[in-house]
């Protein structure tokens, strides 16, 4: 068994920000985007797939649970990236999880139908990774899961399961969650997701000098030598930019 230190690295194709994990998340594992609304999940974890197909052919789901696929392949089109384009060569599928709910009928190649049954949720997204041999997945988000659960403390089953699965096919895993009050230490929304994740990185807002400036923490990374303090990074026009030099606040 290779121990986390001298596992393959997968590159997060977010500048800047290897530099602070070792080169990148280690391989095979599950690692939870966290952080309070507005700070940016989506676009970190939408850019890790994308920038895995286009800089390092590498292909990835995208299990989109918060907004339709269209949506998320306009506003991703602001900073230059074509998702279109590799979805047609087969290295990223987008899982639609919005359409369904909404009733109205989709032109999606990968949607969700019945987004309440956890087994067949799972299912899907196992079968959808593996007709991509995917690498890397990302779900968007843990909340959205719980929130179509009949039972919301369910979530903790569901997440074990899904952890499970998600070794099993040997992808790595960004997934997002709401982190109800990071500065007090509640940096997930049920507690479970840093439970199973081999990585947390928080992302949030700090104000500085009357502005509200991005910044990220990486409070853990199993295996890899990381520094605890908080880095300054933006969304570009190009996507996010973390700066490892940048001033510490």
């Amino acid at each position: 068994m290779m121990d986390d230190f001298s596992k393959r690295r997968v590159k997060s194709g977010i500048p800047g920000f290897d530099d602070l994990i070792g080169g990148g998340f280690p391989e095979e594992s599950t690692v939870l985007i966290t952080g309070s609304t507005g700070t940016g999940k989506t676009t970190f974890v939408a850019q890790y797939v994308y920038k895995g197909a286009e800089e390092y052919g590498e292909p990835g789901v995208l299990v989109t649970l918060e907004e339709r696929a269209k949506d998320i392949r306009r506003e991703m089109a602001q900073f230059g990236w074509d998702f279109k384009k590799y979805e047609k060569e087969g290295l990223i599928a987008i899982v639609d999880g919005v359409s369904a709910i909404s009733g109205i009928p989709s032109e999606e190649r990968f949607v969700l139908e019945d987004t309440l049954n956890v087994d067949s949720f799972l299912r899907y997204i196992y079968r959808v990774a593996k007709a991509i041999n995917a690498k890397r997945v990302a779900i968007d988000s843990v909340p959205s899961i719980a929130f179509r659960l009949q039972n919301e403390k369910d979530i903790r089953g569901v997440l074990l399961k899904l952890n499970t699965i998600l070794l099993e096919m040997g992808v790595t895993t960004l997934l997002t969650t709401e982190a109800p009050d990071p500065k007090a230490g509640r940096i997930s929304r049920y507690g479970i997701e840093e439970y199973i994740a081999r990585g947390v990185v928080i992302l949030d807002l700090q104000e500085k000098n009357i502005e509200l400036k991005r910044y990220l923490l990486i409070r853990k990374m199993r295996g890899t030598k990381h520094s605890m303090r908080k880095y300054p990074f933006e969304i570009t026009d190009h996507g996010v930019v973390v700066y490892p030099s940048g001033e510490i606040y």
